[in-house]
C-alpha cells in the first residue's frame, strides 16, 4: 500500500494549474474537479495516493420520518424567507441513519484503499448523524482519532427554550499510525458561518483553509463531496493538490469557476458575472 514519503516526494506544481485528476496525483497540476459519484471516481483512483481526506458529506439528518427527510435541502435546512432559498438544493440527503452509515462505511472504506500510511480523515457531521459518521469510518478500517467542533459562533440560530444551534462537529481518523508534522490543529473552531452563501451548507474557506493543513505541504487531499468547492480553493490556497469530486453537475460547474476565480484574484460573484481580475491573464 501507499508510502508517505513516495507522495511527498513528488515535485508540486510550479503555480495553480487545473488538470486532470492523473495530473495532479503526478503533480503536473494543482486541482480539478470531476462530475461523478463519489464511490465510482474513488474506485478509479490508484492505491496508496491520497494523503487526506477533507469532505462534508451529505448529513441525511434533516427530518424524521420518510415524508419530511425526501423533501429537497431547501424545505428541510433554510428558513422561510432566507434569501438562501433562492439557492439550489443538494442531492444524496434523503438517506436515513442505517442507510446513510452503511453508505459512509462504503464510501470510506475506498477511500482507506487510497489513502497513504499515516493519512488523516476529516469529515463533517451535525449532532445527529456524528455517532453514526465515527462507527461508519471505523467500519471501513480508518482508526478514530476523536471529534473537533466548529463553533459558528453566537450569529448562529436561537432556539425557543433550548440551546442555541452553534456547533458542528469534525470526525478525525487516520489510516494507522500518522507522522509529527509540527501541525498543530485546535479542537475547537471558532468562526463565523458565510453569510452570502454559494451552497446552503457552504463552510467558511477561513475554517477549511486550516482543516486542509492536516496534509503535507504539495501532498493530495480529495473531497468527495466537494459541493462549491471550499475544500479545493482552501487547498490551492495552502499549496496543497486537491482533487473535488460532485455528483451534482452544476455544483461541480460552480466549483470549478470559483475556485479558477480564486486563482486570478477575483471572486466567483465577479466571474460569473463576465468581470475579470485587473492581472489575470488573458
Amino acid at each position: 500500500m501507499g508510502d508517505a514519503a513516495t507522495v511527498l516526494e513528488r515535485a508540486a506544481p510550479a503555480g495553480p494549474l487545473e488538470g486532470t485528476v492523473d495530473e495532479v496525483l503526478r503533480g503536473a497540476a494543482s486541482w480539478c474537479v470531476v462530475h461523478g459519484d463519489a464511490l465510482h471516481v474513488l474506485r478509479d483512483l490508484p492505491d496508496g495516493c491520497v494523503d487526506a481526506f477533507v469532505t462534508d458529506p451529505p448529513y441525511s439528518s434533516g427530518g424524521a420520518f420518510r415524508g419530511d427527510r425526501v423533501k429537497d435541502t431547501t424545505a428541510k435546512y433554510v428558513s422561510t424567507g432566507s434569501a438562501n432559498r433562492e439557492i439550489p438544493a443538494f442531492e444524496g440527503d434523503v438517506r436515513d441513519q442505517r442507510s446513510f452509515t452503511l453508505w459512509t462505511a462504503l464510501w470510506s472504506s475506498e477511500a482507506w484503499r487510497c489513502a497513504v500510511d499515516g493519512c488523516h480523515l476529516v469529515g463533517f457531521s451535525d449532532w445527529r448523524q456524528l455517532p453514526s459518521l465515527c462507527d461508519a469510518v471505523q467500519a471501513g478500517g480508518w482508526l478514530w482519532r476523536g471529534i473537533a467542533a466548529w463553533d459558528k459562533t453566537e450569529a448562529s440560530r436561537p432556539r425557543n427554550g433550548g440551546f442555541r444551534a452553534q456547533c458542528e462537529f469534525i470526525a478525525w481518523a487516520t489510516r494507522g499510525p500518522f507522522a509529527e508534522t509540527g501541525v498543530y490543529l485546535d479542537g475547537c473552531f471558532r468562526v463565523i458561518a458565510d453569510r452570502d452563501k454559494l451552497h446552503q451548507a457552504v463552510k467558511p474557506l477561513s475554517l477549511m483553509e486550516r482543516l486542509v493543513t492536516i496534509a503535507p505541504v504539495g501532498g493530495v487531499v480529495v473531497d468527495p463531496f466537494v459541493g462549491s468547492g471550499s475544500t479545493c480553493a482552501a487547498a490551492v490556497r495552502q499549496g496543497r493538490r486537491v482533487v473535488g469530486i460532485e455528483i451534482n453537475r452544476e455544483w461541480a460547474d460552480v466549483a470549478r469557476e470559483r475556485v479558477r476565480a480564486d486563482v486570478s484574484g477575483s471572486d466567483y460573484a465577479a466571474r460569473a458575472s463576465g468581470q475579470r481580475a485587473l492581472f489575470e491573464p488573458s
